[in-house]
């Protein structure tokens, strides 16, 4: 009753704060993570919606966003801007929705290309116990703060092995450490099985640079 009172609560203070431009988009990722899996709670995962949402657009006010998420990485190299990354969104939306302490959805961070100069990062949700590719992409930085989301499996911005028409393979990648550092909020027997996380906040800055170098693909407009 208690954890039921506090969505309502949390729920109402951030739907005010959501543009009605989002509202479609909000009801239908709550439905999207609803079923998931049937013991996703509903009202977490309507929570869950409209935090991500508000997120990605606080996130592109808050970076000074300016026409596209590639112009915004080229006046971060010059210096203009300081954040605007992907790999800045994905952090920052992570820490928001690790503030919801979830019980029934999982928080993953996903890398597609890890480790090259066109290296994209975002959040994943799934069910608990739920794999990794049968999650939903949370990506602040493909739509300039719009949230995107879809299955990882039907991203086809990021498949491998694409020649003629998609490939259906792909290129998202679960990064364990960051996943651990998502899910630190999870204690005792509940909490899943992650690699150990005492090195999720290593590297931050490194990891963020080479994020930035993911530039060399022009968002679609959604």
């Amino acid at each position: 009753m208690i954890r039921t009172i506090a969505f309502i609560i949390a729920f109402s203070l951030c739907v005010n704060a959501v543009s009605a431009r989002d509202e479609r988009s909000i009801k239908k990722l709550r439905d999207a993570l609803v079923a998931l899996a049937p013991d996703v709670d509903p009202g977490e995962a309507e929570l869950l919606s409209v935090t991500a949402h508000t997120a990605s657009r606080d996130c592109a006010r808050e970076y000074g966003l300016v026409w596209t998420p590639i112009f915004q990485n080229l006046l971060i190299h010059m210096g203009k801007r300081q954040r605007g990354y992907c790999g800045h969104y994905t952090r920052d939306i992570g820490e928001r929705l690790k503030e919801l302490k979830l019980k029934t959805l999982v928080l993953h961070w996903g890398a597609a290309y890890a480790g090259t100069s066109g290296e994209d990062n975002c959040l994943v949700v799934t069910a608990r116990n739920q794999p990794f590719q049968d999650g939903i992409i949370l990506d602040g930085w493909r739509r300039a703060g719009r949230l995107f989301w879809c299955p990882v499996i039907k991203d086809d911005e990021y498949e491998l092995e694409q020649h003629y028409g998609h490939s259906g393979i792909t290129a998202w990648k679960e990064n364990m450490q960051w996943s651990a550092w998502l899910q630190d909020y999870e204690t005792g027997k509940d909490k899943p099985k992650r690699a150990a996380n005492n090195k999720a906040n290593e590297a931050s800055s490194a990891r963020e640079d080479r994020a930035s170098n993911s530039n060399s693909r022009q968002p679609a407009t959604q």
